[in-house]
């Protein structure tokens, strides 16, 4: 092709050029037809629906929290763990220091009964304490492993509360003396009753049952505010019974005369009991907060994928 027949290219305007019409004023509306379409929206295939996960939520609550509030949350713990661990403590230092120390022997019975206080004030005090203040304001783990830490305390006091019960009752068929005849036998049983029916259901129905946690989830709901219910339930009357159960054995060793004296083991034997009532106090506050309960992120109702 001869090169006089290419037509020569059109030259390129400006480029200050392409677009001389003066801008729109800030005021006027742009037509609704000139927007851009929204975003079309990703459709699940049916059946498939995002899971939302129920679980606790320790970050958007946690950031909330001010410095007075945290102050709380941690005076509240440390005040609990003290108290728990303490009222054993003044216990094993009370039965060593004035009740001659432990044994399971036929000449020395008494010793055998100094396990009785021991082992109930741990059980029904202490370790039960224990569970149910991680229960409510443990936000460091998921929850179920909160559940398994309020399974294992609770399962630590089970055989001190079996224990305990042995040691006394033993103790009174060697001595002779009738069981079940006063307040504080009839509220200790009624207290280990419950106990052992609270551990059995709890065991079954928040710890098997998640097996199948889909057919159980309904079922498992229903009985959390009665499982909460008859578990402070438990719990007081476990320390009516330490209470009671102090008194009987002040009264009984030291007699009502020498008692009313104050000696040093009576004021042993007070400050348990004000102890006890003490992490009752406690306990019944952090129960009462809601700020202390985990918030839940999403409760929406979830199909699995």
């Amino acid at each position: 092709m001869d090169s006089n027949s290419v037509s020569p290219m059109p030259e390129l305007a400006p480029i200050a050029e392409f677009d001389k019409s003066p801008p729109s004023p800030p005021n006027e509306e742009v037509p609704m037809d000139d927007l851009p379409p929204p975003p079309a929206t990703i459709s699940q295939p049916e059946g498939n629906h995002i899971n939302k996960q129920r679980s606790r939520s320790y970050d958007s609550d946690d950031e909330e929290r001010g410095a007075c509030e945290w102050c709380e949350y941690a005076l509240v713990i440390t005040l609990a763990t003290i108290l728990l661990i303490g009222v054993s403590a003044l216990t094993v230092f009370w039965v060593v220091y004035y009740r001659e120390s432990y044994g399971w022997a036929d000449d020395i019975p008494e010793k055998q009964f100094n396990l009785h206080p021991t082992l109930m004030v741990a059980g029904f005090i202490t370790f039960s304490g224990f569970s149910v203040l991680l229960f409510r304001i443990c936000r460091c783990f998921r929850r179920i492993y909160v559940k398994l830490l309020h399974a294992i305390f609770h399962a630590l006091a089970f055989p001190c509360i079996v224990i305990g019960f042995l040691a006394v009752l033993d103790f009174h068929n060697k001595k002779g003396i009738n069981n079940f005849y006063s307040l504080h036998s009839w509220i200790g049983f009624v207290a280990m009753g419950l106990f052992g029916l609270q551990y059995a259901v709890g065991f079954f129905s928040f710890l098997l049952l998640l097996i199948c946690s889909k057919g159980t989830a309904s079922f498992r709901a229903s009985l959390v505010p009665i499982h909460a219910a008859f578990g402070v339930l438990t719990f007081i009357l476990g320390v009516c019974a330490c209470l009671t159960g102090l008194t009987e054995k002040a009264l009984f060793t030291l007699g009502a005369e020498r008692y009313s004296g104050l000696p040093d083991e009576g004021v042993i034997i007070n400050v348990i009991g004000v102890t006890t009532v003490a992490i009752t106090a406690v306990l019944m506050y952090i129960l009462s907060r809601d700020k202390f309960r985990p918030q839940a992120r999403d409760r929406r109702v979830s199909v699995d994928l």
